[in-house]
């Protein structure tokens, strides 16, 4: 931490706070608690009651109290570092509701208050084992909080007090599973995805009820038997039955439609492919559920027969927009495997489909506009270099959209690596190859979410991947290459401002409004940190 440059942001008033860990004010927590089920539908500017914010994936803020002329003079309010050793970094988006932040990590789960960064409670799961690589945050319903546990339950806690109130076990952990997905809460269920350590076994998303915990439907995102929709598209039972698709990431949701829509991930084995000819389906898709049923919509296949660990989890991104004059119902995503697209999110036809930065993997789009995966490019034995690497043209850190702008933000990176296949077996098993890397830059990519056309990009210095906010005050904050969160002007992706932190960016960060102050909290690390206006200097400034 580098405190004297700390100390010169502060406020003055909570210098001493952010110094002794005390707060600076006692503010009361008036309305703490309840969940109005309304603001998951509209959160305004005073909330954000889960992962995106809102059900569209958009992490756009209506706010404008914070906007291009002023971002200069944002402040530190307060640091909140998470107590105990060893407990990682936070890499949950906290949700803001009636001025308490809700945040976790494996195992764990904190309110603090909003305004101060004062601890309220503290919950801990007594763990029995798991994969605990990090947890994305949690739900809330009414008066009750959902999060997931790496040793695969799902646990409602009272939002008051923290309190358990029941735990649900949604996976097997003596089959690799591991749960780390923030929970989204619609109408009166949650919905959950799972986790895996790429074994062989079948992905799934589930529906529980809000106030039991019961399981009301569970969806595959691969076949379990021939004759199932997908099982063409696989060599046989065995192979679909055991392969993949992890559901690790939020879904979104269109409560007119009732559709949900959940990404999926790769299929297994991971770089090895010789027993899975053919696309794989639904791994590696954009795919719609009916939200009462489970049953499958449409789909649409972003990495047909994926051989480079390109997970398609990335946020799907809900867009109602005019796209040659007439008014439709839109669904975006930039795909790991560095394509991005655009689709009719009634019908899941893709209306775009191009690169938001340069690959060398695919031949081109067919008739739907999925890539089609060049031969050439699959692991060898002797290597083949691949753009992009591993790691992907994106990865699991949100992108944002700005109504306002047009534009569609992604944390993007133009990386090559060499694939090598090392399992040459008929039946191999795990990952059977490996990639090692080479080139890499990375970027902000502004996106026209009509065309594709990029219309600007910020460079970074070095490796860099965080989650994105934009505003209505054309607002970009995004973690930067210096342990640091930067504002970038949406507009143009000029740099306005950025503050230096204790690491970089963990999760995506967030802002409200409180009290007719409009906050940006982001995680360094094992670190909450929170900046709002300082009062005295925008005074000065009118």
């Amino acid at each position: 931490m580098r405190t004297p440059l700390l100390i010169r942001l502060m406020a003055p008033a909570l210098m001493a706070a952010v110094l002794t860990g005390v707060a600076a004010t006692a503010v009361p927590l008036a309305g703490q608690g309840r969940l109005n089920p309304a603001k998951l539908l509209d959160p305004g500017t005073d909330s954000w009651p889960s992962f995106n914010g809102d059900y569209t994936g958009r992490r756009f803020s209506t706010l404008t109290t914070i906007n291009t002329s002023n971002v200069h003079q944002l402040s530190l309010a307060w640091m909140h570092r998470i107590s105990g050793q060893g407990l990682g970094a936070i890499k949950s988006t906290p949700l803001q509701i009636n001025g308490v932040l809700y945040f976790t990590v494996p195992d764990h789960v904190w309110a603090v208050d909003a305004r101060t960064g004062r601890e309220i409670w503290h919950y801990q799961w007594q763990t029995t084992g798991g994969n605990h690589l990090g947890n994305r945050g949690a739900a809330v319903y009414e008066d009750w909080l959902y999060f997931e546990t790496p040793d695969c339950y799902l646990v409602s806690l009272h939002l008051r007090d923290g309190k358990e109130r029941w735990r649900k076990q949604i996976c097997d952990m003596d089959r690799f599973y591991y749960a780390s997905v923030a929970p989204i809460v619609i109408g009166d269920r949650v919905i959950v995805g799972v986790s895996g350590d790429d074994f062989d076994m079948p992905g799934y998303l589930q529906s529980h009820n809000a106030e039991s915990g019961e399981m009301l439907w569970r969806w595959y995102t691969v076949p379990q038997k021939a004759g199932d929709p997908g099982s063409e598209t696989w060599p046989n039972e065995e192979a679909m039955r055991h392969g993949g698709g992890m559901t690790w990431q939020p879904v979104t949701y269109d409560p007119e439609l009732n559709f949900i829509f959940v990404t999926t991930g790769n299929p297994q084995p991971v770089i090895a492919y010789a027993n899975r000819k053919g696309d794989n389906l639904f791994t590696g898709s954009v795919v719609a559920l009916h939200g009462d049923t489970g049953k499958m919509a449409w789909y649409f296949q972003s990495s047909p027969h994926d051989t480079h660990d390109w997970d398609s989890t990335q946020t799907a991104v809900l867009i109602d927009e005019e796209v040659n004059g007439q008014k439709r119902k839109l669904i975006a995503q930039a795909a790991r495997n560095g394509h991005y697209f655009l689709l009719d999110r009634v019908t899941g036809k893709a209306l775009v489909s191009t690169e938001y930065v340069k690959t060398n993997w695919s031949s081109g789009y067919d008739n739907r506009g999925q890539p089609i995966p060049d031969p050439a490019k699959m692991p060898q034995v002797d290597g083949a270099l691949v753009s992009p690497n591993q790691g992907g043209g994106t990865n699991w850190q949100s992108p944002s959209f700005s109504p306002r702008t047009g534009l569609f933000y992604v944390s993007a990176a133009r990386a090559f690596s060499i694939f090598y296949l090392y399992d040459t077996s008929d039946n191999p098993m795990g990952w059977g190859g490996i990639d090692r890397g080479g080139w890499s830059e990375s970027m902000v990519q502004a996106i026209d979410y009509k065309t594709g056309e990029i219309r600007w990009s910020h460079k970074w210095e070095g490796n860099v991947r965080t989650g994105l906010v934009s505003t209505a005050g054309d607002i970009l904050f995004a973690g930067g290459p210096s342990n640091d969160l930067v504002a970038l002007d949406a507009t143009n992706g000029r740099a306005l401002w950025h503050a230096i932190l204790n690491g970089p960016i963990t999760n995506g960060p967030i802002t409200y409004q409180l009290d007719g102050r409009q906050y940006v909290v982001a995680a360094a690390g094992d670190t909450l940190w929170s900046f709002v206006m300082n009062e005295r200097r925008d005074a000065a400034s009118k």
